[in-house]
């Protein structure tokens, strides 16, 4: 068994497939697993699993195990506290007693701990937490001492996650809708890591079938147009004016060589010209959006190798394919599907969706514990099939993940561009990168939802002022910067070690510490829900309280005890700015 990647010759900037043993390929995740306390939840239920363990053991309750459902969560309004708890109410049943008893029971216990400043019981039972002040100053302190490490977890506990995206198939370069995607899965692969997981990304390179040979047509014809023939171009002919470029460069190299050859004889040679060139300005498009691959996976070398006859023989023996008319079904119907499915048609033809099967069943080969696919919003029917291909392979379907991106309406002076690839009337992704920037392109690709529509307005994302999703943030880190050049022009250092930390008393100051402790939270949520955007959310939130916290107060005064106090809160917010942008692949400035 072998894997098949594209890769490129740095010298000769030449594609080529490399052949590389089963055994011999390393899974590495370039970035080690970084450990870090546990995060608050996890120790204020520790907190209160104990307490109850406490009182069962002193006969204050009942002797009983602990029911699952015991969840801690943030209360919605501030005036509920930090936290609040339902073990009570979970555990009422079993132990046949008034759920707001228990809870009192647990107060008691709790209350010891010098962390809560106070604890109540609200509602039918919840116990509602409020952390003392000298609590989120350590926390303070210990985000100042992780820096850049600080939003790492060891949720993933280092299971091993495949992340397919863009896999863009190379008939045309990347339009803003790919870009999309690209931003997703990029990001969702650096959050994964930082929350512990071992991750691989990879594109998926669709270079096989109709499509193919659709595209060497385009060339080939567009090749005879540019050394004067007269030709009929046909619709289903990709129009864009890179075939014509891609037409020119061969007339360059190779002259009139192949004018009077049959589309036949040479279709082979200008549909991989078309691929190689077409792939390399995918690939640097790629490199400028900040988005790397660790694999380049060929479809070709599924089919070269026999991978995927090879699988389809696999679930003949199972009684999963079975032939009719001619042709391959597979029982999709018994799966969920609503119907059976072509894998070979009667002409011998392999269809996509037999090389999907293969594909999936080697990534799973490959020893992945969890298999994301971000994929358009167009292939949501397709998402049973493949699930029941793994089924049907004796896999669990639960082990795939498919995201779908929703389309993106490119807006400019209110109106929508236009996006078809095949016509060729679209904006490309390395358009809208020359025109706004990585940077904003990124971030407000990752303001929505990847299965929400979204609106990304150019003339938004060109204006340096707060309009713009991700000036408003960058604006913050480079504010805080600012902060910084001005105390090192009046001769003021920080001193974290000498800090008292119990002068930032504004309850500004405390909601933003708080706000600063929970981002661990979000990256471990963001990971597991596999949700960037919830990091730009979290991001927006910081900025704005620092935004307020900057017209209202100042972090260099005259008091010099309390603006060294202030210059750790803003030395903490840089750093926390600093690392969730990292997270989206954006850069933090530190001028604007």
């Amino acid at each position: 068994m072998h894997l098949f990647y594209l890769n490129q010759d740095k010298k000769d900037n030449i594609l080529y497939f490399e052949k590389i043993p089963l055994k011999n390929r390393k899974l590495e995740d370039g970035q080690e697993c970084r450990k870090v306390d546990e995060i608050m939840r996890k120790m204020i239920k520790t907190l209160v699993e104990g307490a109850f363990e406490r009182l069962v053991e002193e006969k204050e309750l009942p002797a009983s195990k602990l029911k699952e459902g015991h969840l801690i969560s943030v209360p919605k309004q501030e005036q509920h506290g930090d936290y609040a708890s339902n073990l009570a109410m979970v555990m009422a049943s079993v132990l046949k007693m008034p759920p707001r008893q228990i809870a009192e029971k647990l107060k008691g216990v709790l209350e010891e701990n010098p962390d809560f400043e106070k604890i109540e019981v609200a509602g039918p039972g919840f116990l509602n937490f409020f952390f003392s002040d000298s609590f989120w100053h350590r926390r303070l302190v210990e985000i100042k001492e992780k820096g850049s490490t600080f939003g790492s977890t060891d949720t993933g506990q280092g299971k091993k996650v495949l992340v397919e995206f863009v896999s863009a198939n190379p008939t045309g370069p990347l339009h803003v809708g790919h870009g999309r995607g690209a931003a997703v899965g990029d990001s969702l692969c650096r959050i994964l890591k930082a929350a512990g997981f071992k991750v691989e990304s990879e594109y998926y390179i669709n270079d096989v079938g109709n499509q193919m040979n659709t595209l060497g047509r385009s060339v080939y014809l567009r090749y005879q147009e540019v050394l004067g023939r007269e030709i009929e171009f046909p619709d289903e002919c990709y129009k864009g004016e890179y075939i014509r470029d891609i037409a020119r460069e061969i007339v360059e190299e190779y002259g009139d060589r192949f004018l009077d050859m049959d589309l036949d004889e040479c279709l082979e040679f200008f549909t991989e010209k078309a691929v190689s060139k077409i792939f390399k300005g995918i690939k640097d498009d790629l490199d400028l959006f900040r988005v790397h691959f660790d694999n380049w996976f060929s479809e070709r070398t599924l089919h070269d190798s026999g991978y995927v006859e090879e699988t389809i023989a696999i679930l003949m023996k199972k009684g999963i394919i079975y032939e009719k008319d001619g042709a391959l079904w597979f029982r999709t119907s018994d799966f969920g599907d609503e119907k059976d499915r072509v894998v070979k048609r009667s002409n011998g033809v392999l269809t996509y969706f037999a090389a999907d099967i293969a594909y999936h069943r080697h990534k799973v080969e490959r020893g992945f514990d969890m298999l994301v696919d971000i994929w358009g919003a167009d292939h949501h029917g397709y998402v049973p099939r493949v699930k029941a291909a793994l089924k049907a392979l004796g896999y669990e379907p639960e082990r795939l993940n498919v995201l779908l991106v929703q389309l993106v309406n490119l807006l400019e002076g209110g109106k929508v561009k236009a996006m078809s690839t095949r016509a060729g009337e679209f904006v490309t992704l390395r358009q809208v990168l020359d025109d706004v920037g990585v940077d904003a392109t990124r971030f407000i690709f990752l303001t929505r939802k990847c299965d929400s529509h979204l609106d990304f307005d150019l003339d938004v994302a060109r204006k340096q002022s707060q309009e713009n999703p991700v000036y408003y943030v960058q604006y913050a880190h480079a504010r805080l910067c600012s902060v910084f050049a001005t105390a090192a022009d009046r001769g003021i250092e920080l001193a974290p070690d000498s800090v008292d930390v119990s002068l930032l008393s504004d309850s500004e100051e405390i909601g933003l510490m708080k706000f600063l402790v929970r981002f661990p939270e979000v990256v471990a949520a963001s990971a597991t829900s596999l949700e960037p955007h919830r990091i730009s959310y979290y991001l927006t939130e910081l900025a704005g309280m620092l935004h307020k916290y900057y017209t209202k107060h100042r972090f260099i005064g005259d008091d010099p005890e309390l603006t060294q106090a202030r210059l750790l809160l803003a030395e903490v917010t840089k750093t926390v700015l600093r690392n969730g942008l990292e997270l989206l692949g954006v850069e933090a400035p530190e001028k604007m």
